[in-house]
């Protein structure tokens, strides 16, 4: 395959570019751990401990005030297929 002609002769050539470039791995670290790592029991457990008792009631109020605004439309929805049933007359 024949490469293109350049069509501009000062055109400006694209930098070269490394192509096998390696980022510099990261050493180890010697600072010591504060703490270990707990397990997803410990961890779950500490946060209904702490926080889950504080948010509960404004979660809920939030939740119930999404369900409440889903289920008006339907009720809606439902009340006007039920007076379009009423009205249109049946074979």
């Amino acid at each position: 395959m024949k490469p293109l002609p350049n069509t501009q002769p000062n055109a400006r050539k694209f930098p070269l570019v490394a192509y096998h470039y390696h980022a510099s791995m990261l050493n180890a670290s010697s600072a010591p751990c504060l703490q270990t790592s707990k397990s997803l029991r410990d961890i779950t457990r500490d946060y209904f401990d702490a926080e889950a008792d504080r948010e509960f009631i404004s979660e809920a109020a939030v939740f119930t005030a999404l369900i409440v605004m889903a289920i008006m439309p339907i009720v809606t929805g439902i009340s006007a297929v039920l007076q379009l049933l009423s009205i249109l007359p049946l074979f």
